[in-house]
């Protein structure tokens, strides 16, 4: 894993970029520092960015949002999140463990989310005895973001009925601004650990990393995946074979010493030492997405 202070050193080695959004491109509140400028230069240089984000909406609803943060659509070629992800699989249910799933499901997530599941053919349920599977999109803003306890009782009264779970974002946890949140991948991971079934959907899996590429339409030897998450921007690019750059200033800015706020870069060696005992070997790292 190579340092590079920015993208312009790695530019000439790709033609295709694929970018994490929340940690890499934003915060959730706005873009960091350098990215609009970074982003504006790939387009110059004619090269074609795809947005990857394990939001669990779809893009439709997503794109508006970074409109509003000043991440305009001339920026990038297209966006693909693990929410429209879920939305095509439980739509076409061309995949046999969702094509073995009812038609009732109970929605553990905050209302922003339905359009995940609105206009399919599903009947919404709120009691688990009702339910065939669990859509788990994550946690709502009114019973709280930053603690998994809050659901443990309805997600116990799923468990008791055995019911499937697709969650809808991986991810365990994400940076608003300052704040650490937990996300839907949280309360899987609870889920599974007390022996239920999980069909995790988005980043590190390959069915959306199918849908960005095909829509990025590069070679893979030609793309370069940048995520700030080691457990699933890194090892979403190393399981279908494309490289992959750590950002360094995201997730894990604390982990390996760095800090937005005090304009204190990451520890390269420490970096190195983490990517290694995880198993992974992306081909280079940046402080964060910059020029």
């Amino acid at each position: 894993m190579k340092w590079h202070d920015g993208l312009s050193t790695l530019n000439g080695d790709y033609d295709g970029y694929i970018l994490d959004l929340w940690g890499v491109v934003h915060n959730g509140v706005q873009p960091y520092p350098g990215v609009l400028e970074c982003l504006q230069r790939l387009r110059e240089a004619g090269r074609r960015v795809v947005l990857l984000s394990n939001a669990p909406r779809r893009t439709a609803t997503v794109e508006p949002n970074l409109r509003r943060m000043g991440i305009s659509a001339d920026l990038y070629d297209a966006i693909m999140t693990s929410g429209e992800c879920t939305h095509r699989m439980l739509s076409s249910r061309d995949d046999p463990w969702f094509a073995a799933l009812g038609r009732r499901m109970i929605h553990l997530g905050p209302e922003k989310d339905v359009d995940v599941f609105t206009g399919l053919d599903l009947d919404v349920v709120t009691d688990p005895a009702d339910a065939d599977f669990v859509l788990n999109t994550g946690p709502d803003a009114e019973l709280g973001e930053e603690d998994i306890a809050p659901y443990l009782p309805l997600l116990d009264r799923c468990a008791a009925q055995s019911l499937p779970m697709i969650c809808a974002n991986p991810d365990q946890q994400v940076i608003r601004g300052t704040q650490r949140l937990i996300c839907a991948g949280a309360m899987a991971s609870w889920y599974a650990e007390h022996g239920r079934d999980v069909r995790w959907i988005g980043k590190p899996y390959p069915e959306v990393y199918g849908l960005a590429l095909s829509l990025l339409d590069v070679p893979r030897d030609r793309v370069l995946a940048l995520g700030d998450a080691l457990a699933t921007d890194m090892r979403g690019a190393a399981t279908v074979g494309i490289d992959g750059c750590w950002v360094l200033g995201g997730i894990h800015q604390e982990m390996l010493g760095g800090s937005w706020a005090q304009g204190r870069n990451p520890d390269y060696d420490l970096a190195v030492e983490e990517a290694t005992a995880a198993g992974l070997a992306p081909v280079a790292c940046v402080p964060s997405l910059r020029w």
